[in-house]
């Protein structure tokens, strides 16, 4: 049986970091931020006569609050839960606080990382401790303050909404920022009770909507600077390609156009704006060696990852015998694509390479490594790097690569100017990072009455540790993103074989979200749901017998089922599917009512998703992201999908790779389970199990199994 522990922190994708000396990590800089005191960084930010008892935190005289967010957002609600965990234990009153994005600094390092990063759902987990100590700490000052100035014992005062109070006296936190300011820092605070909790776990509306809403938010491409240039470049269209043949002078004679330079990963056309620079990059006249990719197509990715699929020899679990049998054996084959982030905000980055550092201007998720990188790429000290991050379009990971930074700084190097440049759509989906294609063989085998007794898996996979550049693969040789969902699945099956079979067809592979969870969860749930039918049994209670000993995992499959009316009549031709999965330390599982169109297009009607996230900071944001993560799952299921065709990528915008439009949106339930275990994250765990979700639900509806994604709708259709 595996019985996985609740993982610890992980990486962008979920697997812990093995940070080497290679890669983007040089000169990064990776200090785990512990104390609360030792930042003096956010001084530097205070206003005269502020509080600012440590990096995150100011308090000015006229009341204002202003907590200061180390983690970039993208959507998934940072600059406020962040604000509310520092809020709560300040006892802030939450009408005055305000957040600012924070510079590019080891002060506000993730500690769940050791470095200045956004990912893998770990803003929250990994702050919990730190922003509340922080906010604590504070508190603790301010009291000291007020009692000195009342002459009576701290122990005698209490806090409540910005104001120290001793019997029928107040005073402000404003007007005590001064004075509160002269106070030592306590060693150590005492922490609330959260059932005492009055801001930590409550809809508090969030504080970047009015920015987004009225303009004032700004994101990266809204970045212009005096005697900017913008940039657009022919890509490399696979890693290894090199220019084989350039002639721009039709690039140069256009209009407002400035410089064309080459660089390893392609040509970039500088102009004034950025319909002179993509037309100047149009006309380039420029030719590719594709070197090892030239015919790659995906008829040879699928041929290469079935092989590492069948011969996978890195064994991720092995327990019980491995030659066990059951009484009946069931096997399966599943695959999916190369999947795009497809960011709604294209790639882009401003690079201004100056005589004495760099400034960039970028919507990036690892601050801490790209000020690291940027130092060697422009020969400065890494303090002499200022990263201004700015609001993220959509990150999914994608913007945890250094690639659009770095291109950026080397083409405002070259040119001497500022440079912003942007990807088009067709750039970003042609020559981008990619979430792996993959292929998994099962084999399992059911006892006489109808239990799993044997697991035997192999997937073929590409590997996103040894891409990503700063992770080692270990020496068992088992890239845990590829494994992740499957080598830690929580059901009770004595016999197992869980194995990877590494192969590399070209294109590069990236975190993607939810990451290896999100084929994985799709394989792993779809093949339970083939044994529970090959048993005979209902899939939710073949499921639910099997997780005997993983209780989160059961609470939340019997809320969804409970929730969703499993086993209830459901309206004529509508049908029901259930898959449940843990990621990122939180427990999800997602019950769909899917009907079949008569062009064999799946239509899902309804989800409804209880989640285990541990204690909540915001519901309201648990359940967006949800729902996004539910979105962005269903759109891979329905469409997505990065082919090949002769060493190149064949789609290029949203009309050959689509994305769920409005009328397809199902109406979605989502039930939060009361815990008081650690907080998990939340950004990620809804996208995994949506797929194998609506792949059962079709099984049910139709009785064929559809095993690779996007699904084939041709197999659906009715006779």
């Amino acid at each position: 049986m595996n019985t996985p522990q609740t993982p610890d922190i992980h990486s962008p994708a979920g697997a812990p970091f093995t940070a080497t000396r290679r890669g983007f990590l040089a000169g990064a800089g990776a200090a785990l931020v512990v104390g609360f005191t030792l930042p003096h960084a956010g001084r530097a930010l205070a206003a005269e006569a502020s509080f600012t008892p440590n990096a995150w935190l100011r308090i000015t005289p006229d009341n204002r609050i202003t907590v200061v967010c180390g983690s970039s957002e993208m959507g998934q609600g940072v600059l406020t839960a962040i604000p509310q965990l520092m809020a709560e234990e300040l006892d802030a009153d939450w009408a005055n606080v305000r957040v600012e994005q924070a510079p590019a600094n080891t002060a506000f390092n993730n500690p769940a990382f050791g470095m200045q990063a956004t990912g893998g759902s770990t803003t929250v987990r990994g702050h919990w401790d730190v922003m509340r100590n922080a906010g604590a700490t504070a508190r603790a000052m301010l009291v000291a303050a007020a009692a000195e100035q009342w002459k009576v014992p701290a122990a005698e005062c209490r806090t409540e909404a910005g104001q120290v109070i001793h019997g029928s006296k107040k005073l402000s936190y404003g007007a005590l920022a001064e004075a509160a300011a002269k106070q030592k820092p306590p060693e150590k605070v005492a922490l609330k009770d959260p059932k005492d909790f009055k801001i930590v776990g409550q809809r508090k509306a969030r504080l970047d909507t009015a920015g987004k809403t009225n303009g004032s938010a700004k994101y990266g491409i809204d970045v212009d600077l005096p005697g900017m240039l913008v940039a657009v470049m022919a890509r490399a269209p696979l890693p290894g390609a090199k220019v084989a043949k350039l002639d721009d002078s039709k690039a140069k004679a256009v209009k407002g156009v400035k410089q064309v330079i080459a660089l390893p990963t392609g040509v970039a056309v500088l102009a004034t704006g950025y319909w002179a620079a993509k037309k100047g990059r149009d006309a380039l006249e420029l030719y590719w060696d594709l070197g090892a990719n030239t015919g790659l197509n995906s008829a040879k990715v699928t041929a290469m990852l079935t092989e590492g699929a069948s011969t996978a020899s890195a064994v991720a679990l092995q327990t019980g015998s491995a030659d066990a049998k059951g009484a009946k054996t069931v096997e399966a084959t599943y695959e999916v694509p190369y999947l795009a982030h497809a960011c709604m905000e294209p790639m882009n980055c401003t690079a201004w390479v100056k005589p004495d550092g760099v400034e960039i201007w970028a919507g990036t998720q690892s601050q801490g490594p790209v000020q690291g990188i940027l130092s060697q790429v422009a020969s400065v000290d890494p303090g002499k790097v200022k990263v201004n991050t700015m609001m993220l379009g959509g990150g999914f990971g994608r913007r945890f690569a250094p690639d659009f930074v770095i291109d950026a700084t080397l083409l405002s190097k070259i040119s001497g100017a500022p440079v912003k440049l942007i990807y088009t759509r067709e750039d970003d989906m042609a020559a981008g990072f990619y979430r792996p294609a993959s292929v998994a063989k099962f084999s399992g085998g059911l006892s006489a009455d109808g239990k799993a007794t044997v697991l035997n898996a192999g997937v073929g996979s590409p590997s996103i540790m040894d891409a990503s550049g700063f992770m080692k693969i270990p020496e068992n040789g088992v890239d845990s993103f590829a494994m992740e969902g499957i080598a830690d699945h929580p059901y009770n099956i004595a016999n197992q074989r869980l194995a990877y079979g590494r192969k590399e067809p070209g294109p590069t592979v990236w975190f993607w979200r939810s990451v290896g969870h999100s084929q994985n969860i799709f394989f792993m749930e779809s093949f339970i749901d083939e044994m529970a039918a090959a048993a005979g049994k209902d899939p939710y209670q073949f499921r639910r017998a099997l997780l005997d000993k993983q209780p989160r995992y059961k609470q939340v499959l019997e809320v969804a089922a409970q929730k969703a009316g499993w086993g209830k009549p459901l309206p004529a031709g509508v049908f029901r599917g259930i898959a449940v999965a843990q990621s990122f330390g939180s427990y999800v599982a997602e019950v769909v009512e899917v009907s079949v169109n008569p062009d064999g297009s799946p239509k899902v009607h309804r989800v409804v998703a209880a989640v285990d996230c541990g204690m909540t900071v915001n519901p309201a944001i648990i359940e967006r992201q949800i729902e996004g993560g539910i979105v962005f799952g269903l759109t891979a299921a329905l469409y997505g999908k990065i082919t090949l065709k002769d060493g190149r990528v064949e789609q290029g915008n949203f009309h050959d790779y689509p994305v769920l439009r409005h009328h397809e949106m199902p109406k979605v339930e989502v039930h939060i389970v009361k815990s008081t275990e650690k907080p998990g994250g939340i950004g990620e765990p809804g996208t995994p199990p949506i797929a194998p979700a609506v792949a059962n639900a079709l099984f049910a509806a139709t009785g064929k199994r559809l095993r690779s994604l996007p699904f084939d709708t041709e197999q659906l259709k009715k006779a």
